[in-house]
């Protein structure tokens, strides 16, 4: 019966943490929430990051494995800074430094090993074998640890019970948080 009751409590506990974890009363605290999901790896994102993965032909099922463990590295790790929230009625702007993976780096680097060294990646017909390139790529950003901060502008509403939302995020936002945006091109 005690246990029955410490399992109750553990339950009711977890459901009111829940609870309080989801109330988002501040546009910072959405943020929070938001970013927080990521660092977390949430069923939601777990979710999204496997459709993406799984969308992913040219790799191969050992490549995507890899490739998951890549993101869940670079979620788990991102870490995050507000650093300054504006309110306008039922509109904020929630301003965030967030240092991630420099993936783009290694991305980069090794399509320029690729073009220096193009015969590591031919198969035994001397034909360039794109899964061995992927597979060096992959393992580089596994082994990666260089960071890179980007500043975020996250825009959120209102919603109808008087919580704050993060509206549709950018793609170089994301790109961002995945720590693949191109930062040369600014």
């Amino acid at each position: 019966m005690k246990k029955v009751v410490s399992v109750i409590s553990i339950l009711v506990i977890s459901l009111i943490m829940v609870g309080c974890s989801c109330m988002k009363t501040t546009a910072k605290g959405a943020v929070e929430s938001f970013l927080d999901q990521y660092r977390n790896l949430s069923s939601s994102v777990i979710t999204d990051m496997d459709e993406v993965v799984d969308k992913e032909t040219e790799l191969t099922e050992e490549q995507k494995e890899k490739y998951r463990d890549v993101l869940k590295k670079q979620y788990s790790d991102l870490k995050y800074e507000i650093i300054d929230e504006s309110y306008d009625g039922d509109t904020a702007v929630v301003e965030s430094k967030i240092t991630v993976y420099d993936l783009y780096k290694v991305q980069k680097e090794a399509t320029e090993y690729l073009n220096d060294n193009p015969d590591e990646f031919n198969d035994e017909n001397e034909q360039y074998d794109s899964v061995k390139f992927m597979d060096y790529k992959l393992e580089q950003m596994k082994k990666n640890n260089d960071t890179v901060e980007y500043t975020i502008k996250f825009n959120l509403t209102k919603d109808e019970n008087g919580n704050w939302q993060v509206t549709e995020i950018s793609q170089d936002d994301l790109e961002k948080i995945h720590g693949i945006y191109n930062y040369e091109s600014e």
